[in-house]
């Protein structure tokens, strides 16, 4: 098995962020391995029933959500020491985007965080499933404890 040289650190800002982050911090630096980290916001279309499906709600909803998305991304990667040319805000599906930048990007595994769903939400699909099944690289997905 050869070492992986770039790392993509995928984080949906939600509880035990910071345990999927340590993860890929440590296989970054166990493998001497460039870190990314991706975020992608979820394109959730909303829209004002009076006006039909074809009008955004409110399109300043998206621009905070990104606003506040970059924060989040900066902060995490400054504790990461990780530079912002290794940064990626993206807006669609997670699933699409984060197997897009991977493969844009020469990524040879992607870290993301799993929280083990059943039942319904398994049948929905989740992100960490959509990218172990459809990336072409490696994924290591890191099991989240329910609380």
């Amino acid at each position: 098995m050869e070492n992986y040289k770039h790392i993509l650190l995928a984080v949906d800002f939600y509880e035990h962020c910071e345990a999927v982050a340590n993860r890929a911090k440590d296989l970054a630096h166990r493998f001497q391995a460039k870190l990314s980290i991706i975020h992608v916001v979820d394109c959730l279309p909303m829209t004002e029933a009076g006006y039909g499906m074809d009008m955004p709600f409110n399109m300043d909803l998206t621009a905070e959500l990104m606003a506040a998305a970059k924060k989040k991304l900066a902060k995490l990667a400054e504790e990461l020491a990780v530079t912002e040319d290794k940064l990626w805000l993206e807006m669609g599906s997670p699933k699409t985007e984060i197997i897009r930048v991977a493969a844009e990007n020469k990524v040879d595994l992607i870290v993301v965080g799993s929280h083990g769903r059943h039942g319904l939400a398994l049948l929905l699909g989740s992100t960490a499933n959509g990218v172990l099944h459809h990336a072409a690289c490696d994924v290591l997905a890191v099991r989240l404890q329910e609380e």
